[in-house]
């Protein structure tokens, strides 16, 4: 059993778990959040994760963890996922930890390993101009066969390391490239349009295996999902968990939960997205674990443990045959317009069965409200509870449209 876990970043919901669990961990992050910690008897250790220099380095904080006795680090949110990786280096003793980090970090770099592993993958380029974009969408029209006067193929750019849908933006046309781009955008990775259904998995992983596989069914991207998946993805099951362990194998990863998202077509062909390693958005880890009666989130952070025994891996997650009565899902939700007043919740939602609760907070006056980069921070959360999965998608769909804050 490890020592000491260093949990790379700051998430209340996992201190609660670990508190839960009475296993010994510290908290390294911002200052910023030290005196809450100080006042809620958090073990804490301040450190600034945003500067790399000959004072703030993974060397220095290994340091500086000795007295804590840490030996395993677990990344909480995408920045902290290089520092864990060259701390657990120096844990294990294995310089290549590190290198896999920097995969889940640039994805340019992970596009290429899950090409080179046989993974079926977009086209893919690093640019770094606007004419550079614009040459890739031209040769992406050429090997599409499109004639003069048909509509371009989509093409995306992304940031190399950013989270989520943070500095995504989807180029419909020649004309996008020169409206929508901006030059801070460069740098960056630029990839063809996937087509197929869109998921995402949780895999946790121990000594190269996947112990608990989930599929998260999306509604709509950053906006809703719900767990256990559907009928549809539950029969694609076996190829999932299939691509999945292909995935594991290829990356090299040996400890931890890897979150990647997927598009499956209609002929089982499943394209390769993206892959993160850290507690995925859209509280997937919290639905999973209502629908599976287990703790993900400690699980997630106990996975990173390389002492821990088959069975106690094992006993951390539900039984094999347990299949889950009902999905559990949830909607965020963002106002839909610049300034709001206050919150109204429809009747009929507080009469729907499938209600469960809701996160929503009224604004304390007139709010303007920020633009958002990706899709920004969410006011909150509106769960769902229910057996029928076609039922689950109605409601996620109706209540991602209907406007909370007036």
């Amino acid at each position: 059993m490890a020592e000491c876990f260093a949990l790379m970043g700051w998430s209340l919901p996992v201190i609660e778990s670990m508190q839960k669990l009475n296993k010994p961990f510290v908290v390294v992050s911002f200052k910023d959040f030290e005196q809450y910690a100080n006042d809620n008897g958090i073990p804490f250790f301040p450190y600034t994760f945003d500067e790399w220099n000959d004072s703030s380095n993974s060397l220095d904080l290994y340091e500086r963890l000795k007295p804590f006795n840490v030996d395993v680090a677990v990344p909480l949110f995408e920045e902290t996922v290089e520092w864990a990786g060259a701390l657990n280096s120096m844990y294990r003793g294995d310089p290549r930890v590190l290198n896999r980090a920097f995969l889940f970090r640039n994805k340019a770099m992970m596009k290429r390993k899950a090409l080179i592993g046989g993974l079926r993958v977009g086209l893919f380029e690093e640019v770094h101009t606007r004419d550079q974009v614009k040459a890739f969408m031209k040769r992406l029209n050429e090997a599409n066969l499109q004639l003069d006067g048909e509509s371009d193929s989509w093409v995306h750019i992304k940031p190399f390391a950013s989270a989520g849908t943070v500095g995504h933006r989807l180029l419909r046309s020649m004309s996008d490239i020169d409206e929508k781009v901006e030059d801070s955008d460069f740098p960056c990775l630029t990839e063809s349009h996937l087509s197929g259904r869109e998921f995402s998995c949780e895999a946790f992983v121990h000594r190269g295996k996947i112990k608990f596989l989930n599929i998260t069914e999306y509604v709509k991207l950053g906006f809703s999902n719900f767990i256990p998946e559907g009928d549809y993805l539950a029969s694609k099951r076996p190829l999932i968990m299939e691509k999945m362990q292909q995935l594991v194998d290829i990356f090299g990863i040996e400890y931890g939960m890897i979150h990647p998202e997927w598009f499956l077509t209609e002929k089982d062909e499943l394209s390769f997205g993206e892959v993160a390693c850290r507690i995925p958005g859209g509280h997937i880890l919290e639905l999973a674990s209502k629908a599976y009666d287990f703790d993900a989130l400690a699980a997630f952070v106990m996975c990173h443990d390389p002492s821990l025994t088959d069975e106690e891996v094992d006993a951390l997650f539900p039984a094999k045959d347990f299949t889950p009565e009902n999905h559990f899902g949830n909607v965020m939700i963002y106002p839909h317009r610049d300034v709001i007043n206050t919150l109204e919740i429809p009747e009929e939602l507080n009469e729907d069965p499938y209600f469960l609760d809701h996160t929503l907070v009224p604004p304390l006056s007139t709010q303007k409200i920020d633009s958002r980069e990706g899709f920004g921070n969410h006011f909150g959360t509106i769960n769902f509870r229910g057996p029928d999965a076609e039922r689950m998608t109605e409601l996620l769909e109706h209540y991602q449209k209907v406007d909370f804050y007036v």
